[in-house]
């Protein structure tokens, strides 16, 4: 078959099978053009979020409830969640509605993200998930965040820079008897944070890093790779954006300030 024809094929059968396909489709027509950071409300699946930017929950929807990238499997009834850049709490509805009974804890460090996360979780009833509104890092004295009004406060974005209050992940980690599954999307500070939880990934069942490569830092891909390697995952890459010719095009169209954004799924081998 010719290769063209039969990627559009998989393309049709995708849109055509996949309700939550669809729903993107109509989620982009209908607020694919507001103008950024307008506060507005959208009802999804069994939900109604408070957003305080359209765009930014579009490819939430896209990733966490199409294409699914933080489907995991288990055997306990009651699986629990480390939430880490819990941001409006779109993962948050996505693991309840796998897994009811799940306990998560979700982190938020931008106050004013934090509380449109704490009235998602509430207006949906969505039960036992802790809300703690601080920045997951290597210690609890703090943190320096650039802050953003969507999804993108990082310790390396220079604009609006607020000290936030942290927590060590490690030590949280350590208290826990198994984790089901641990999502770490943090803007950049993934690379210390991982290597300070070096030995307390024991308990991780599945782990998904969402790894930022930022132009003006060391590329420090590796070390990830090496903890999660002598913690015993395996694992898999994912650049969420194709790029032509990426020996000459250096650098993500969508945001200029990195050269390197990967999804990284580990897991425990059976």
């Amino acid at each position: 078959m010719n290769p063209s024809l039969q990627n559009w094929l998989k393309g049709v059968h995708k849109f055509l099978t996949n309700p939550n396909e669809r729903f993107f489709f109509k989620l982009s027509l209908k607020y694919g053009n507001i103008k950024r950071y307008t506060p507005i409300t959208i009802s999804f699946i069994n939900f109604k979020f408070d957003l305080p930017d359209a765009l930014s929950f579009i490819w939430q929807f896209k990733e966490i409830f199409v294409e699914e990238y933080y489907r995991f499997e288990t055997s306990s009834k009651d699986p629990v969640i480390y939430d880490c850049g819990a941001n409006v709490g779109t993962s948050c509805a996505f693991f309840k509605w796998i897994y009811p009974d799940s306990r998560i804890v979700a982190f938020e460090p931008n106050p004013i993200i934090a509380e449109y996360l704490k009235k998602n979780i509430s207006n949906n009833s969505l039960k036992d998930v802790e809300v703690i509104d601080k920045a997951v890092w290597t210690d609890d004295k703090g943190i320096e965040l650039g802050m953003e009004d969507a999804d993108a406060s990082s310790i390396y974005l220079e604009a609006n820079k607020t000290k936030v209050e942290s927590v060590r992940l490690k030590d949280l980690l350590d208290k826990e008897d198994r984790l089901d599954m641990l999502k770490i999307d943090i803007e950049g500070a993934e690379v210390e944070v991982l290597k300070d939880c070096r030995e307390s990934l024991t308990n991780v069942k599945n782990l998904f890093v969402e790894f930022h490569s930022y132009r003006n830092e060391p590329q420090r891909l590796a070390a990830v790779i090496d903890v999660l390697e002598s913690a015993g995952f395996r694992y898999f890459l994912m650049q969420p954006e194709n790029r032509i010719s990426p020996l000459i095009n250096h650098f993500n169209k969508s945001n200029p300030g990195m050269d390197l954004q990967l999804n990284i799924f580990a897991f425990r081998p059976d």
